[in-house]
């Protein structure tokens, strides 16, 4: 079977900084695009240029400094949009400008007040506009996720014959379950007149903490771009997280699909983003979260002991993570107490290793954790046979 190349398309820049209080200034967002691109992302959508300025100039600033990336800017179907963003995007070496509309009848009725024809016009027009400026056109259909199928495919196929080369089919509100949105994709790659000439792209959110599982679902039946943010960044309650669908595909080979990313500056772009928009990543977070390679239960940090695969199914050294973690605690074993004893340079035969064991469970029992520095102090008070 054919491998396919899954491209990366990240918002953080754009959808991950609608996230409340979380505005980054010019300077931050170039930093974070000069990581973006190290990392590998094909594409980086910059900013939305009309809203404001500041946002202009943004775009036009990474459009600017960006060699080998695209660099992507959002529009509405709306004329003023699509030159705001073209003018923005115009030192970029490859431009891409993103446009489109929603397509649910519960938008085109209570959001648009108008009808399916008038939104397949404004599509086409809109599409027809921002290739007069790039020939890279990405159309997005706004709640796909919850629009008939039917009308939806008619909606790509005149955005197709209008000059759109990627098709964005987002679930926007993080409705679908992952085989409705894998059908919807599937659905398309087979119903849609033209679909070779364009590319389909997931963008999921996560209101139903699906957004990972549903961009998946949409690379297995013919998507061939995920929109994601690092960190998984978002409105509400965020997005597609980068570094989830880059780690799942690399640690499925079975699904032929590759993606072109530094897996190994992950953890330190996490880390980055986290920083500068002020958003702490949970310590359960995969992947990139504080205790994503952490074991603290006796029977755990055995296995990981003996052999690291028994409990780890990436090697931390892949995202850029140092090591494994022993975290020592009153659920800890004593093969993790002799293993982090013999890394701080002390071997205790089974008679001493036995008694220290007494003492340390008894101190952790008084706190959550036990650092090193409370073991050197427990080796002290025990006097066993050290070791340097």
């Amino acid at each position: 079977m054919a491998t396919h190349n899954i491209q990366i398309f990240d918002t953080t820049l754009r959808d991950g900084e609608q996230v409340p209080g979380c505005k980054l200034n010019q300077q931050e967002k170039l930093v974070i695009a000069r990581q973006l691109e190290a990392l590998g992302v094909d594409v980086i959508e910059a900013g939305f240029p009309v809203s404001s300025p500041g946002d202009f100039a943004a775009v036009a600033a990474i459009a600017a400094q960006t060699k080998e990336a695209t660099v992507c800017g959002l529009t509405r179907a709306v004329e003023n949009d699509i030159r705001v963003a073209a003018e923005a995007l115009r030192s970029a070496r490859r431009p891409r400008i993103h446009t489109g509309i929603g397509t649910s009848e519960l938008h085109i009725q209570q959001k648009l007040r108008t009808t399916q024809a008038d939104v397949l016009e404004r599509a086409v027009a809109a599409v027809k506009l921002a290739k007069s400026f790039v020939e890279d056109v990405e159309f997005y259909a706004e709640d796909a996720g919850r629009t008939d199928n039917e009308f939806l495919a008619r909606v790509c196929e005149a955005a197709i014959a209008a000059g759109a080369t990627v098709l964005n089919i987002p679930d926007t509100t993080g409705y679908c379950l992952p085989q409705e949105y894998g059908a919807k994709i599937k659905y398309l790659y087979e119903n849609v007149k033209g679909i070779e000439k364009a590319i389909l792209s997931t963008h999921c959110h996560n209101d139903l903490g699906l957004a990972t599982a549903n961009s998946i679902a949409g690379v297995s039946n013919g998507a061939r771009q995920i929109e994601c943010t690092i960190n998984g960044v978002g409105e509400r309650a965020g997005n597609t997280a980068l570094e989830e669908v880059v780690m799942i595909l690399r640690q499925h080979p079975y699904l032929n699909l590759t993606t072109g990313v530094q897996t190994k500056l992950l953890a330190e772009t996490s880390a980055l983003v986290a920083h500068l928009m002020s958003m702490p990543v949970q310590a359960n977070k995969a992947i990139v979260g504080a205790n994503a390679f952490a074991h603290s239960s006796g029977i755990h940090q055995d296995g990981v002991i003996k052999c690291r695969e028994t409990y780890e199914i990436i090697d931390p050294k892949e995202v850029g993570v140092v090591d494994s973690s022993i975290v020592l605690t009153a659920r800890s074993g004593r093969a993790a107490l002799a293993y982090r004893l013999q890394k701080l340079g002390y071997h205790l035969e089974r008679p001493a290793l036995n008694t220290a064991y007494a003492s340390f469970l008894q101190l952790a029992d008084r706190q959550r954790e036990v650092y090193d520095h409370d073991l050197h102090r427990l080796v002290e008070q025990e006097k066993p046979v050290a070791v340097g």
